[in-house]
């Protein structure tokens, strides 16, 4: 019996000659090179330091795009986002010990986030592999070690013959359900000797299905079409699996109620009768929740953010679909079904029985009306006016790319991402820096709408020399800038919390005349004229940066128990 994955595709003629004669003056990078554009990789992120310059060398006989930043983290931000935008394993070109390094924190957000991210770094010589201390440059006794705890694998090569097979295996990891960030290491020697090895031109690792056992998907679908206040959370997984169509036609069959994440943003439309919209930092919904009978939570690990600071108490019966093992039924007991969310919400499509339900919207509007009276109470007209502002200045179809500031803490909650796919942020590692560069990494991804990036003014200085790369490639991101004179949520936090803040307040630049000195163009703007400064800014070709001075305010937390 022959199977079809037994089946092994025979050479042309014109490959034997070519695998028979290989042109002469390549090295180890071409090998890299060439396997990420035989994968299907157009566009690489990175920065080049001395020992990865063989790959660097290699990247001017190849087709890729290089798109240099000018901090490793940041080209871990950018390659980020263009794998959220695209779907495709990114390439990030970094080198050994400190510029590794650097890339973390980037690291763990593209984990948090189920970005699917190719880091491949180079590493010291081989004669320096094993843990010795023989003083390379840039040595560490495990490079690999710091990075075993943030990615999904680590692939190290040690001779040439295992570029390509290191390289597809990593890139099969980084798109397989959950997606997320690897790490392949190259020694320096093995870039830089010349290779007799053939021209790579085969590259087909295609990820790994993760389908639902069909008994879990059977119960669950009998638990929810005999509910009688069945609700959706719909998290981050519905957006990477790309399966927000058939949320909305599993909600709208079964009548059940849905809220989405920071994370899940724009996975469920948002003024859709039955949308509860992403208000879940919100006692009212919490409520809510803990009131149905039956939970299906999609692609969420129900952590702090997603579960109203570990205040939701669900009373009634939880169905968790995840892909991630580490996250499934780690906070709650569940009828757990470990599977990608699109798949998943396929098979309960499949089974479950209508059911109808005329008071599910209303029982919704009731909902948002309390939400939005207790917001209204606590007079934060200006903070609501300037989401407001930002949401008609952004075109339908642009995505959004927002650093860790009080603005967008406003958006996790309030903010209509009207699409899926198309607001971005940092909450799932919660690092400083990611707006910018990450949106610049959207517009390389995709040049044919503009892109918006919201940072607050301490966010900002992590990532300001980045204004050099948007201007040298010309990128079409609009950067606001929201100019507190600190770490603004910081600053409410320890007021809250000590009665006065400490180490928040900051010394900054004149941001318009910093960004004109790259020749981006800047301007200064009121809450008043933002929505038009904003717009113009964003209609313009090429970067620019808009900047608005103003103190915002959170609105008041109901995990604390207040209301």
């Amino acid at each position: 019996m022959t199977h079809d994955h037994d089946l092994v595709l025979r050479p042309t003629e014109a490959q034997i000659s070519a695998a028979l004669n290989p042109p002469p003056g390549r090295n180890g990078g071409d090998l890299v090179v060439e396997t990420l554009a035989a994968l299907g990789a157009t566009t690489v992120f990175g920065l080049p330091g001395q020992h990865a310059l063989g790959v660097f060398d290699a990247l001017r006989r190849s087709d890729l795009r290089y798109i240099g930043l000018r901090v490793e983290n940041n080209a871990g931000f950018a390659a980020d986002a263009y794998g959220r935008i695209t779907g495709e394993a990114a390439p990030l070109l970094l080198s050994t010990g400190p510029g590794a390094l650097t890339s973390l924190a980037a690291l763990q957000e593209a984990a948090a986030a189920s970005a699917p991210v190719l880091a491949i770094s180079s590493q010291i010589p081989t004669a320096g592999l094993g843990g010795g201390r023989h003083g390379y440059l840039h040595e560490l006794p495990d490079q690999s070690a710091s990075f075993r705890g943030v990615v999904k694998s680590v692939h190290t090569v040690r001779a040439q013959s295992q570029i390509p097979s290191a390289i597809e295996a990593a890139w099969k990891s980084a798109l397989t359900a959950p997606h997320g960030p690897v790490w392949v290491e190259i020694p320096q020697d093995v870039l830089l000797a010349e290779t007799s090895i053939p021209v790579v031109t085969g590259g087909d690792a295609f990820p790994e299905e993760l389908p639902p056992r069909p008994e879990l998907t059977a119960v669950a679908a009998d638990l929810l079409s005999n509910a009688a206040r069945p609700a959706i959370i719909a998290g981050g997984g519905v957006v990477r699996s790309d399966a927000s169509g058939k949320l909305r036609q599993l909600a709208e069959v079964l009548q059940a109620p849905v809220v989405t994440t920071p994370g899940g943003k724009g996975a469920f439309p948002w003024k859709h009768p039955l949308s509860l919209q992403s208000w879940i930092e919100d006692r009212h919904t919490t409520d809510f929740l803990e009131d149905a009978d039956v939970i299906l939570v999609v692609g969420s690990g129900l952590g702090e953010l997603s579960s109203n600071y570990h205040t939701f108490k669900p009373r009634g019966r939880v169905i968790q679909i995840e892909a991630d093992l580490g996250k499934l039924e780690s906070n709650h007991p569940a009828l757990g079904i470990h599977a990608d969310a699109r798949l998943a919400l396929q098979a309960l499509l499949e089974t479950v029985t209508p059911r109808s339900d005329e008071k599910a919207p209303e029982r919704v509007r009731e909902v948002l009306a309390r939400v939005a009276d207790r917001i209204a109470a606590q007079e934060l007209t200006v903070e609501q006016d300037v989401l407001a502002s930002v949401r008609r200045a952004l075109p339908a179809g642009s995505p959004s790319f927002w650093d860790m500031t009080i603005l967008a803490y406003w958006a996790w909650s309030a903010f209509d991402a009207k699409g899926s796919n198309l607001f971005h942020s940092a909450q799932g590692a919660g690092g400083l820096g990611y707006g910018f560069p990450a949106a610049l990494g959207a517009a390389v991804a995709d040049p044919s709408h503009p892109v918006l990036a919201v940072s607050g003014d301490g966010g900002a200085l992590y990532s300001i020399a980045e204004l050099a790369t948007a201007r040298q490639y010309d990128l079409n991101v609009t950067w606001l800038i929201v100019d507190d004179g600190g770490y603004g949520i910081l600053r409410e936090y320890m007021t809250d919390a000590f009665g006065q803040a400490t180490a928040t307040e900051l010394s900054r630049p004149d941001y318009v005349a910093l960004a004109e000195s790259f020749g981006v163009p800047g301007v200064r703007t009121t809450p008043e004229t933002l929505a038009d400064d904003l717009s113009k800014a964003l209609g313009s070709p090429g970067p620019s940066v808009v900047v608005l001075p103003a103190v915002l305010r959170m609105f008041a937390p109901t995990h604390l128990g207040s209301d």
